[in-house]
């Protein structure tokens, strides 16, 4: 039977006649629990009475844990779970830079949808990572209404309403995403050379993801047979995931470039070659000694994003000055731009970009890209053969037009 009892304060050591009320009540394993912190007897007991009726309806939680710091139950989830190398990574880089600056010491039962939502909006970074703050936060209170610190997480399927200037920044950020061009394309490939230069083109007519062109093997490429339908294909089940290794407490263990599995069952796929690229692909395979088709000069292992772009995107797209012949470096002639700032991941987007141009249908769009097609229309559409066709032959055109333009025969002198 719940009860109260006063609760003297005391002050410099000493009792005051001043008091609140604290709740006492039967936990299920027998013992007494307490709440404190209560202005009137009868609304300690009322409290007391709801936690004994929640232990009979089976869905009472422990307020003693529900005070648990957030930054204390973070941690313990973290090293709980178990998924691939950069999603952990990811985790606590959002953890370590948003989060936790600001709910380290929060009772999880005192975070709010308003307040959550309200230091979101307010966060200095850009708008998508503010949303996957929030989305951590509440997978990470979702774990402690399973382990029954919290009644329900007030996170839970919230949407976020967006600042008026958040969405303008957001519309400003895509307006100046990259594509480009098949010329540039190929003329940013040629000045890379044969290796690197493969490794654009590749990625430009297959969309493939930077990671998972790192993961291609010779055996990679297989060929797809529907009925009449013959065409080389590039088979994607692995990645190259590079990140920041970390202990189970979040310390940094140093950085990491290693196999994982593709995220989605999505990504898992075999993307349709056009023919100029499975000839360039079969003959480069045939010559290479390595595992991989793509990797860096030198003692092999696999390319890092940032000395990719350093060494081969940056001085092939954006050129470079001219250098003068001093002791220990030889004289280097100017080289123009081709296209600034172009990427690996904008050559993702102008795959996909040359996609919509031909007029490819959603449901080969969708499965060549490695993206989950969202609707009923997913269930019910499939590609074909004949869509698989005009997709290749329209990849095929562009690349044949571009070299007519340029007046090339060969991609590489």
């Amino acid at each position: 039977m719940a009860y109260a009892e006063k609760v003297y304060k005391v002050r410099n050591g000493k009792q005051t006649k001043q008091f609140t009320w604290r709740s006492r009540y039967k936990k299920p394993d027998g013992t007494w629990g307490s709440e404190p912190g209560f202005p009137t007897k009868k609304l300690a007991e009322e409290s007391g009475e709801q936690q004994e009726a929640a232990m009979r309806a089976g869905r009472w939680t422990d307020p003693a844990l529900a005070q648990t710091q957030f930054g204390t139950w973070a941690r313990e989830w973290m090293a709980a779970k178990s998924p691939r190398g950069r999603t952990v990574t990811t985790r606590w880089a959002r953890l370590e830079a948003h989060i936790l600056p600001k709910w380290e010491n929060t009772p999880i039962r005192g975070i709010t949808w308003f307040d959550a939502e309200q230091w979101a909006n307010g966060l200095n970074c850009d708008d998508v990572t503010a949303t996957h703050c929030l989305t951590l936060m509440s997978q990470i209170l979702t774990g402690a209404v399973d382990k029954g610190m919290l009644p329900v997480n007030p996170l839970f399927g919230r949407r976020r309403s967006r600042t008026a200037a958040a969405k303008a920044d957001q519309a400003a950020r895509e307006e100046t995403m990259l594509w480009a061009s098949p010329d540039v394309v190929l003329r940013v490939a040629r000045r890379a050379g044969p290796l690197d230069g493969l490794h654009i083109l590749t990625t430009a007519f297959t969309g493939v993801r930077w990671g998972e062109s790192l993961a291609l093997r010779p055996s990679s490429l297989s060929t797809r047979t529907e009925g009449d339908f013959t065409c080389p294909t590039l088979l994607v089940t692995e990645e190259v995931a590079e990140y920041a290794k970390r202990g189970p407490a979040g310390e940094r263990l140093g950085m990491v470039l290693d196999l994982e599995p593709v995220k989605t069952r999505e990504s898992k796929r075999r993307i349709d070659m056009p023919p100029f690229l499975a000839e360039l692909l079969t003959a480069h395979s045939a010559k290479t000694k390595r595992e991989f088709l793509f990797t860096p000069r030198g003692p092999g292992g696999h390319w890092r994003r940032g000395n990719f772009g350093r060494q081969v995107m940056r001085p092939c797209a954006d050129g470079r000055k001219a250098v003068t012949k001093t002791r220990g470096r030889a004289e280097r002639a100017a080289v123009e731009p081709i296209m600034k700032g172009l990427t690996m991941r904008a050559l993702r987007h102008t795959h996909d970009t040359y996609q919509e141009q031909i007029g490819v249908k959603p449901s080969l769009a969708f499965e060549q890209a490695g993206h989950r097609r969202p609707g009923i229309k997913a269930v019910y559409q499939h590609p074909t053969p004949d869509m698989r066709r005009e997709r290749l032959e329209g990849l095929e055109e562009i690349f044949q037009q571009a070299m007519k333009s340029l007046g090339w025969t060969t991609v590489w002198e």
